[in-house]
């Protein structure tokens, strides 16, 4: 596959995409909605082949959960589609402007970024999810999914494209490619190298992905990180609140990026929360543990097998599975000190009655979603209002946190004049 000729291809139909309205995007969107749920049997068929042949490779519980496509998954993607069609098109949106003392009429406007390309791992939604923002905020939009998911990325396409062309003037087909997935990667390397053919990569995916994107990449790169996500208990914390959102947090979609992997204890608190939160995930979940909490677990919890000692390499490492990390910290300073030292800067989250340590923890804690008495799985773009999402960004630079239509934009300026000179 020529990864250049693909980027020209997208460069023209983003710059013909550019043109449309939003009610032009919202006819091509709406579209595309029917077709996927005409052809739902056939994604459903696709997304099975692909969880047969995952499960016969091995792949985890929690890796399949993320891979898989129902109905009711796709009930879901289509309702976030009619999300973000109901929501306001920023492209043309003015941002800002003034006049200069010598005349000078200034505005800066929001535009589309240009040529998207998103790599990333299992989920096929997430191939719904980047289109529907590429396209209603102006973008095209190359794919690079997993082999894991090929046949549902396939089926999922074939829809999309359908649906495009359905749409008539109002669809841009080729604002959307499909990467065929090389084994030896190096369709990722041209991606990676595609300086001034693509604008901006996205990777969504774990650790290694991640790292592989940023660390090899001649484009600019949004990164959304990966999610080691702790939740801090304090002492003033009411203890049954604290272990639901525990079990949240951490049992709901163990696989999801959002999901804690770490829960701190204040050691003033840890004798009365330990016991319970045994008491609530501890069928499910292995807690590694450090010294002082194993010590309270044994003491308290007479025969729980649930709970085993941690070792270091236990402690900000992201698990994706049903095992968490668990450890006694003597205060709040050291607990904001621990996770801004372990966590990726994605969502952290304290349990406290106390409003001070509340203000003090979100002002401290350097991720890009800080909670206060709630569960990290709210990290979301569909939870946030967005609809959806093209990931969640744990850089600084652009965007951060959940990226929805406003976070595939950018701003340039237009001026106008009557012959100024300087």
């Amino acid at each position: 596959m020529d990864i250049t000729k693909l980027a020209a291809d997208l460069r023209k139909a983003s710059q013909e995409l550019a043109l449309h309205n939003a009610n032009q995007k919202n006819a091509a969107l709406e579209s595309v909605a029917k077709s996927i749920d005409a052809h739902r049997a056939e994604i459903i068929a696709a997304n099975e082949s692909d969880m047969n042949r995952s499960r016969e490779n091995g792949m985890s519980d929690a890796l399949l959960e993320r891979l898989m496509l129902d109905s009711k998954r796709i009930d879901g993607i289509l309702e976030s589609m009619r999300t973000v069609i109901a929501q306001s098109d920023p492209i043309g949106e003015i941002a800002g402007g003034w006049n200069t003392p010598n005349g000078l009429s200034i505005r800066q406007v929001r535009v589309p970024l240009g040529v998207i390309a998103i790599i990333y791992e299992s989920r096929p939604n997430v191939t719904v999810d980047a289109f529907c923002l590429a396209y209603k905020s102006g973008n095209a939009i190359l794919l690079r999914g997993s082999s894991s998911a090929l046949e549902s990325n396939k089926a999922i396409v074939k829809a999309i494209k359908e649906g495009l062309r359905n749409a008539g003037k109002d669809g841009i087909e080729g604002a959307l490619e499909l990467c065929e997935v090389q084994e030896d990667h190096s369709d990722v390397d041209a991606i990676l190298g595609a300086t001034g053919k693509i604008d901006c990569v996205l990777p969504r995916g774990g650790a290694k992905l991640i790292q592989r994107v940023v660390q090899n990449a001649k484009v600019p790169v949004i990164e959304t990180g990966a999610g080691v996500c702790h939740l801090f208990v304090d002492e003033s914390a009411d203890i049954e609140k604290a272990a639901a959102i525990a079990e949240n947090a951490k049992t709901q979609r163990p696989g999801a990026c959002n999901a804690i992997e770490c829960i701190l204890v204040h050691e003033k608190i840890a004798e009365a929360f330990l016991p319970a939160l045994v008491e609530k995930i501890g069928k499910r979940v292995e807690l590694r543990c450090d010294e002082k909490s194993l010590s309270i677990i044994e003491s308290k919890c007479k025969g729980e097998k649930s709970a085993v000692r941690a070792t270091e390499s236990d402690f900000g490492f992201e698990f994706l599975d049903f095992v968490c990390a668990v450890k006694v910290v003597a205060s709040i300073d050291e607990a904001i000190e621990y996770i801004n030292a372990h966590s990726t800067k994605h969502s952290e989250s304290i349990c406290t009655n106390d409003r001070k340590n509340a203000r003090a923890f979100q002002s401290r804690i350097d991720s890009a979603c800080v909670y206060v008495n709630a569960s990290t799985r709210f990290t979301d773009g569909g939870e946030f209002g967005f609809g959806a999402e093209v990931g969640i960004s744990t850089q600084k630079l652009h965007a951060r946190g959940p990226m929805g239509i406003k976070a595939l934009t950018t701003t340039k300026f237009l001026i106008d004049g009557d012959g100024q000179t300087r």
